[in-house]
């Protein structure tokens, strides 16, 4: 009787080991792989010719066309600018055209692939605005200023722009961590006491509406300095969203998680700690990106009004001065500076809660 092997592979003579009675696989000759198997071809990266070409128009218009006359407003830095086009041109060309044999420009490549119709449109947006202001003068000044005088703004007032940007995020740091942790700390309170949530929830209820920035006059007189009427504001502004968020996330945990852990013999600070702070953390976290905005918002007017120092006095300063590119080049930077602080919460609330990752989008 033939055995399977055979079967398969005919006229081939098997062998059986002699302490299983299993076929010899040794003996069986294994199909030989192809000397070499050519690797899934990239595809051309159209949109990033596009905005090579882009860049390039860019760079040409902004250095051929001459600016128009704006009175005593002189342009500069257009040189500079058109070099800086040129140079994204030059770069996007690069990655286009560089083989996949060179493994940096290969890699870079593929991660600038999702963000290629952006590349697009910032360099067309960059030329439009070019030529409705410095080439054009659609757009009157001192109102409305090329890209050229941002790029001299950053390069001329780059000490005092990171300068205030330092002030800002520190005073913006310590309001946040105070007013999260209260706020925190409060919620917890009240979603685990009913007698701390009969005294404090009327309290949120009444105050946690009002603007923090409404408070400001009442505040001036309270506080020694503007700088601590600032820190409260700020974490004032943090704290009720995270104290709604937390009360609710603590109050909405599941009767039979407690129940079960009662059973295991868990004390009141294990059901608190273990139990009702992680399962109420996804509130918690949401708290947290509701309050930044009026954090943001309330640092801002109260750098305006008392604090002397920080992006919001810089924009002060810039429209007292109708140094227009100032200001536009530091709200510019807020929005990259708060976006980023935004970004990093949400890079933590991933690293925490892990099992949720990608459920929040930002």
């Amino acid at each position: 009787m033939s055995t399977l092997a055979e079967h398969i592979l005919p006229g081939h003579p098997q062998r059986r080991r002699p302490d299983a009675g299993l076929l010899d696989t040794d003996a069986v000759p294994l199909v030989p792989a192809p000397a070499h198997v050519a690797a899934p071809r990239t595809p051309f990266w159209w949109q990033g010719t596009l905005a090579a070409l882009a860049w390039a128009l860019l760079a040409l218009l902004t250095h051929l066309w001459p600016n128009l006359p704006a009175g005593f407003t002189e342009w500069a830095y257009t040189t500079e600018f058109a070099l800086g086009a040129a140079g994204m041109s030059g770069l996007l060309w690069l990655l286009v055209l560089a083989p996949e044999s060179l493994q940096p420009l290969a890699q870079l490549r593929r991660r600038l692939r999702p963000a290629g119709p952006w590349l697009v449109a910032l360099a067309l947006g960059l030329a439009v605005w070019e030529v409705l202001t410095a080439k054009l003068g659609r757009l009157p000044t001192p109102f409305f200023a090329p890209p050229q005088a941002l790029v001299e703004v950053y390069a001329t007032d780059a000490e005092r722009l990171a300068e205030s940007a330092a002030n800002s995020l520190r005073l913006l740091a310590i309001g946040i961590g105070i007013g999260a942790l209260v706020g925190f700390a409060t919620g917890v309170l009240i979603g685990w006491s009913r007698a701390a949530s009969y005294w404090i929830h009327p309290v949120l209820r009444v105050l946690g509406p009002v603007p923090t920035t409404a408070l400001l006059p009442v505040s001036f007189y309270f506080f020694p300095s503007s700088w601590s009427t600032a820190v409260f504001l700020i974490a004032l502004g943090m704290a009720f969203p995270v104290a709604i968020l937390t009360w609710s996330g603590v109050a909405g945990v599941h009767k039979n998680f407690y129940d079960v852990a009662r059973t295991l013999g868990a004390s009141q600070w294990f059901l608190v700690l273990r139990v009702a702070i992680p399962a109420a953390l996804p509130q918690v976290f949401v708290g947290l990106f509701m309050g930044l905005g009026a954090a943001f918002s309330t640092l801002v007017v109260a750098e305006m009004l008392g604090v002397k120092s920080g992006l919001g006095w810089y924009l002060t300063w810039a429209q007292g001065w109708a140094a227009y590119p100032n200001m536009y080049a530091a709200l510019i930077l807020m929005a990259l500076l708060f976006s980023g602080v935004i970004s990093l919460l949400f890079a933590l609330r991933d690293r925490v809660l892990s099992w949720q990752k990608g459920t929040l989008k930002w």
